[in-house]
Order: structure tokens, then C-alpha cells, then sequence
């Protein structure tokens, strides 16, 4: 216990799936978390759940990152960890790809990362340094013909990660930056993707356990400890890094038929 104890965190689109599982994760090793959201209800029934904070946030509006990271560290001292985990998945390939779904996925996805990674560094920076981790998807590595502005935008949060992680080092502000990437996790947007090309609907929340070893799908909580380990200073050495998390789908994927491997 308390691998986080005495770090402040924001984690964004946290009301569900990975953010909450993420969130969870903080909370319960000693972090002060700020959960982030537009989903009003469900991020304050989690913040009340794990005795976190709540904070209204459309994270694709910048001024909305000035008043989160200032309203954090003038309540909690500074800013140690941020989770750029907000995001949206619409299904569409190239030829189906509108103009209204790219700048809306990109906004989501890079703008909403670039202004969390803009506006908290100087704070972490202030604090003696923190921790930067931004959600990208295998999506970002190998390519998804259906989701077409997500793998854009998740290709371009890699890449984003890494430029800071280069700053940050030449700057010795004692902050990391890294990417993780899962694969297909038993969250609401997979059920949505799943549904969308006919796959197997969850009963409930969640897939039972039969269901996801047959998907070869992850749970939230395999995420958020990934999340947690990155929060933590036991990743001190780490930065710049791609921290995939998918179970092998993405060696199978370049290593099988027709792969570049």
C-alpha cells in the first residue's frame, strides 16, 4: 500500500473503463485523485466511491485545463501525476471517415492530450517533476482499417509523448512521459465496437470470464496497474517509453501471415 501516498493525480474521461479503473488504482495506493469527465453522474458516484474529487471537463477546450490545473494546485500544494486517458472511437474507415468525426476524434484525442501535457508540466515542473502518461492504443503501432481518425490520432499521441519525454530530459525537470497501449480491454467502447460489427454484446457491465478468454479480452484493472506502476517512482528511469498492453495480439498480428515480420 501507498506506492502513490502523498501524489496528486488527475485522470480524464474518468468516470469509466480505463479512467475509472485507473483511478481506482491511484486512489487506493495514497494518491489525491481528480477524476475528469463529461458524464456528470457517473464521475461523481466514482469520485464518492473512492474518495476522490470531480471535475466537469470537455478536455478538447483548453480553458477548461486552465482553471483544472490551477484549481489542483491551489488546493493540493502541485500536480504530480496526469492520465490523458479521455478519448472516443467512432467507426468509420477511410471512405466513410466525415470531416465533423476527424476534427472531433483528433480534438478529443490530441488536442485534448496536448493541452493536459501544455498546462501541467510547468506545475509538475514547479513541484521538483511527475509523471505524464498518455493512453494510446495498439491502434498507434499496427493500424485499424474500421477506425480510421482513432488510429491517427492514438499514432499521434505516441509520437507526441516521445517529443516531451526528449524536452523533459534537456530540460532536467524531473518529469517522465510515457505512452501505454493497450489492446482490446473489456471496456464500454469495446462492447460499442464489438456490437457495431455484430460481436457479442456484455449482459451487464462486463463480459463474464468464459466470454473474455474467448475474445482474449483484458480487464480495466490490468491497465490501471500498468498506470499506477508508470505513477509511481518505482518508474523513475522510465520515460519516452510505448508500454504495451495487449496480451500478444500485436507480435501476432506482424508475425502472422501476411505480417511484416
Amino acid at each position: 500500500m501507498g506506492r502513490v501516498e502523498g501524489k496528486v493525480a488527475i485522470v480524464t474521461g474518468g468516470a469509466s473503463g480505463l479512467g475509472a479503473a485507473d483511478a481506482r488504482a491511484l486512489a487506493a495506493e495514497g494518491a489525491a485523485v481528480i477524476v475528469t469527465d463529461l458524464d456528470v453522474a457517473k464521475g461523481e458516484a466514482l469520485a464518492a466511491e473512492i474518495g476522490a474529487e470531480f471535475f466537469e471537463q470537455d478536455v478538447s477546450d483548453e480553458p477548461s485545463w486552465v482553471r483544472l490545473i490551477e484549481q489542483t494546485v491551489a488546493r493540493h500544494g502541485g500536480l504530480d501525476i496526469l492520465v490523458n486517458n479521455a478519448g472516443i472511437a467512432i467507426i468509420a474507415d477511410i471512405a466513410g471517415t466525415t470531416t465533423e468525426i476527424w476534427r472531433r476524434t483528433l480534438a478529443v484525442h490530441l488536442d485534448g492530450a496536448f493541452f493536459g501535457c501544455h498546462h501541467a508540466l510547468p506545475a509538475m515542473a514547479a513541484s521538483g517533476g511527475g509523471s505524464l502518461i498518455n493512453m494510446s492504443s495498439t491502434a498507434a503501432l499496427v493500424g485499424i482499417g474500421p477506425y480510421l481518425a482513432y488510429s491517427a490520432a492514438k499514432g499521434g499521441i505516441r509520437s507526441m509523448t516521445k517529443s516531451i519525454a526528449a524536452y523533459c530530459r534537456t530540460q532536467r525537470n524531473g518529469v517522465r512521459c510515457n505512452s501505454v497501449h493497450p489492446g482490446s480491454i473489456d471496456t464500454p467502447m469495446v462492447h460499442a465496437a464489438l456490437g457495431g460489427f455484430g460481436g457479442p454484446r456484455p449482459e451487464g457491465e462486463r463480459f463474464s470470464d468464459e466470454v473474455r478468454r474467448k475474445l482474449g479480452l483484458g480487464e480495466p484493472a490490468d491497465v490501471g496497474q500498468l498506470v499506477l506502476f508508470l505513477a509511481s517512482d518505482e518508474s523513475k528511469h522510465i520515460s519516452g517509453a510505448e508500454m504495451v498492453i495487449d496480451n500478444g495480439d500485436t507480435v501476432v498480428q506482424l508475425s502472422g501471415p501476411g505480417g511484416s515480420g
